[in-house]
């Protein structure tokens, strides 16, 4: 009997000593860690075929939620906490207005023309104290004479400009030098302003576009560089430029002159190195007009006075052009520095591209800049622009009053 209830007794005391060591284990693990079982205990109760989830007691539960609430009050008094701050600030905000806005740093002032004429006002001024240091007397009227001839101003100018000058001071009964400068500068001023030439400085539009701006010169004189300026001015006003690369002799100019057009945002015509001029400034035309363009400015090729065949080269331009429409402008481009020089270039080009007006180049590097006077009073023709710097920007208008005073000041 004993045999039959052996197995028995062992399952008995085999699930007793089970249970002795489930509880022993429980009474040594840590209490931060009550609502987990490890993991050698579950595994002994899949052994032994059962599973057991703990689960916390009513108090822990009760006591649990009163501490996530009082958290949530906690979170809720910070951020009414926060709030308050921020409305403190907007007040103080309110309170001292809007914050200076930062300042951009300011552009550095453009220079004026009598500080870009520094050269030709020096000369000026060391020839004309010369010559009134004495006094007003006959050596003085030599001596002024002598010092615009110096200035590139011209014999026949020159000599006119004192003969003037002689009868308006005896006139006025002037005998102080600082006054002989000052009717000085008035002589200058209305010799350039002559009434009876009625001349215009402004440049000429065509009633119809695309308007043509014929621009010629010989090499060197910044030519192909007005033209650039001229499409950025244009550009920068509105206007739809094209460019024609009818200079074909040089090498390179079509490239120099597509920096341009880039930079200014102009179309570009051109054709290959070494072709016709002529049909690059007809073709020029026709695509200008096709597509509503403003303005054709036409480069050509940079070439001596004397150069016969050359000159006669840009007659042809001109008359190709003709053919479609007209030329409105043909501007000389002069390198002040040039001197009398000039003057025999400007009646070459007249002659061979009915030049209308001048763009006078480089004054801010002559010391010379008195051909401004003999190109006026000798050729008749306007000085229309002047470039005073290697900018951009640097091409103005001419103002004969601006430009004289800036010379004698």
């Amino acid at each position: 009997m004993l045999e039959g209830l052996l197995p028995q007794i062992l399952v008995g005391l085999a699930l007793v000593l089970l249970v002795i060591g489930v509880v022993a284990a429980r009474r040594r693990r840590p209490s931060g860690r009550r609502g987990a079982t490890r993991m050698k205990d579950l595994e002994a109760m899949e052994r032994a075929g059962r599973t057991a989830v703990e689960t916390p007691t009513r108090a822990e539960r009760d006591k649990g939620e009163e501490e996530g609430e009082a958290r949530e009050q906690e979170g809720e008094e910070g951020e009414e906490e926060g709030e308050a701050r921020e409305e403190e600030g907007e007040a103080r905000e309110q309170e001292a207005g809007p914050l200076p806005e930062t300042a951009e740093a300011a552009a550095p002032p453009r220079p004026s023309l009598r500080d870009r004429l520094v050269k030709s006002r020096r000369f000026f001024a060391a020839r004309l104290s010369e010559a009134f240091g004495g006094g007003v007397d006959e050596d003085t009227w030599e001596d002024l004479e002598a010092a615009l001839i110096q200035a590139d101003v011209g014999v026949e100018t020159s000599t006119k400009i004192v003969a003037r000058l002689q009868v308006a001071a005896k006139e006025r009964g002037v005998s102080d030098a600082a006054e002989l400068k000052g009717l000085l500068a008035e002589e200058l001023i209305a010799l350039f302003d002559s009434v009876e030439l009625g001349r215009d400085r402004a440049l000429a539009f065509a009633p119809e576009p695309p308007t043509v701006w014929l621009v010629v010169g010989v090499n060197g004189t910044g030519k192909t560089t007005t033209i650039g300026k001229l499409a950025s001015d244009l550009s920068h006003r509105g206007k739809g430029v094209a460019l024609a690369a009818a200079d074909t002799f040089r090498a390179a100019a079509d490239e120099q002159l597509q920096v341009w057009a880039r930079r200014s945002s102009a179309q570009l015509v051109r054709h290959q190195p070494g072709a016709d001029p002529g049909a690059v400034a007809f073709d020029a035309f026709r695509f200008a007009r096709a597509r509503g363009l403003d303005v054709l400015l036409i480069d050509t090729a940079g070439r001596l006075h004397t150069k016969t065949p050359l000159m006669d080269e840009l007659s042809k331009i001109r008359r190709v052009v003709e053919k479609e429409g007209s030329v409105t402008e043909a501007l000389l481009v002069l390198d002040a520095t040039a001197g009398q020089n000039g003057l025999a270039q400007a009646r070459k080009f007249t002659q061979a591209a009915g030049v209308t007006g001048v763009v006078l180049t480089k004054l801010d590097g002559s010391a010379k800049g008195g051909i401004a006077l003999a190109i006026e009073s000798e050729l008749g023709l306007p000085i229309k622009l002047i470039g005073v710097g290697e900018g951009i920007d640097d091409l103005e208008p001419f103002d004969p009053k601006t430009f004289v005073d800036a010379l004698l000041s």
